[in-house]
Formats: structure tokens, C-alpha cells, sequence
């Protein structure tokens, strides 16, 4: 499903040029859940951009469903984003004048669904993931698992292949955050991919394999499950 080879990024300032990925790859099959782990500026946040199509590399390929996407300009790589793609941040970015209702049928008003259609997804979509009684509550009126909950119903609303998870539980208390967890293993064993960025060894646990980096390149990898 995704299938990086020799990926390069550089940043640049006036006298400086710093390479935040050096020749990584690395390839993650449908169906899986990997953990890409790290210590801080080693360029995990930098691959996943480039993965979510946020980015682009300066060098080498990504094949997304045997698609080369490395290249496509900004109106292509929005569509293919949203075709495909599903984010969730450890800052939950919800929108704070809009209810979780709002929030969660957002991206099916980008894709132009259908409101019959939004409100039947949006609903059965916040039972599932037991927040249906917050619906018209605003972001600031939830506990942070409520938000992030609500921020994974909003990654997961348009059927994404893949969810992009950076620090999924950063902001979150070790009860909450098992909680949050859960719920992206429970996506994961419906057949969602998922690839999250971590510092939490407990969290990567919950993948079928590890991925360490540093400086930019892939140091190590450990299959958990099969």
C-alpha cells in the first residue's frame, strides 16, 4: 500500500541546509499497523507529512497504492488526500465554533455527501465510537479523550485506507489514552492501516511492527505480530 525507496527532505535557510530524511524507505502492506518511533527532530513528523501528502520529498519515490505520488502538484495531492487519508493529531485540531456533529461531517462536506447521507454516517459513526450524547457540544465542553475520540470519528468518517496517527495520546492521561488506543485497534482489526508516530513504547505495542529512526534514517525494525 505504501511503498517509500530513497526518500530525501531538505530544509533550508539563509546559510544553512539541514536534511531531515536521508535516503529512508520503507514499505507498510494493507492491513497493517506500524509504529514509527524516535527520539525528538530524527524526522517523524517530517515522514509523515510526506506520507499524508501534506509534503513533498525533494528526492526519491512513494508509490500509494502503486500510484507515484512523490510529484503531484498541491490540486492532486489534496484530492488523493482526501480520497484516501485520514489524520489524527495529538493537538486533536477540532474547530472550536463548531459542534462535534460539525466536526465529524466536515470532511463529508469536502467530499460532497450528500446531507441525507452525512447526518446517517455522522450519527451511526458517533455511536460507535460512544459520543452520540455530545453531538452538540463544542470541543471546549470535552474531557480530552472525548476530543480525541471525536478527532478519530472525523479521521475515519470518509472510509479512509489509511489513518496517519501523530502522538495519538500525547496529550492525554494514561486511562484516556489506553481508551484511544483501543479504539485505533479496533479500526485496525476492521481492516484500516494505520502508521503512528510515537514516543510511547506501551503505544507502539499495540502495532504489529516498530520502526526506530534517527537522524533521519531507519536504524531498526521489529516485527510484533504477524
Amino acid at each position: 500500500m505504501v511503498e517509500i525507496s530513497n526518500i530525501e527532505k531538505f530544509y533550508k535557510t539563509d546559510d544553512i541546509q539541514t536534511l531531515a530524511l536521508n535516503k529512508f524507505s520503507m514499505k507498510v502492506k494493507e492491513g497493517e499497523f506500524v509504529a514509527i518511533m524516535g527520539p525528538s527532530g530524527c524526522g517523524k513528523t517530517t515522514l509523515l507529512n510526506i506520507i499524508g501528502l501534506v509534503d513533498n520529498a525533494d528526492a526519491g519515490s512513494y508509490l500509494l497504492n502503486g500510484k507515484e505520488v512523490s510529484h503531484l502538484n498541491e490540486r492532486k495531492r489534496s484530492k488523493f488526500r482526501k480520497q484516501n487519508i485520514g489524520f489524527v493529531f495529538q493537538s486533536f485540531n477540532l474547530i472550536d465554533n463548531r459542534t462535534v456533529f460539525e466536526n465529524v461531517e466536515l470532511p463529508l462536506i469536502y467530499n460532497n455527501v450528500k446531507k441525507s447521507e452525512r447526518k446517517e454516517k455522522v450519527e451511526s459513526l458517533l455511536k460507535k465510537m460512544q459520543i452520540m450524547h455530545r453531538r452538540n457540544h463544542y470541543p471546549h465542553q470535552l474531557s480530552g479523550g472525548q476530543q480525541q475520540r471525536v478527532a478519530i470519528a472525523r479521521a475515519v468518517v470518509n472510509n479512509p485506507k489509511i489513518i496517519l496517527a501523530d502522538e495519538p495520546t500525547g496529550n492525554l492521561d494514561s486511562t484516556n489514552g489506553n481508551e484511544v488506543m483501543d479504539l485505533l485497534s479496533d479500526l485496525n482489526d476492521n481492516g484500516t492501516t494505520i502508521i503512528m508516530v510515537t514516543h510511547s513504547e506501551h503505544d507502539a505495542k499495540y502495532s504489529h511492527r516498530i520502526i526506530r529512526m534517527l537522524d533521519g534514517q531507519k536504524v531498526s525494525e521489529n516485527m510484533l505480530k504477524i
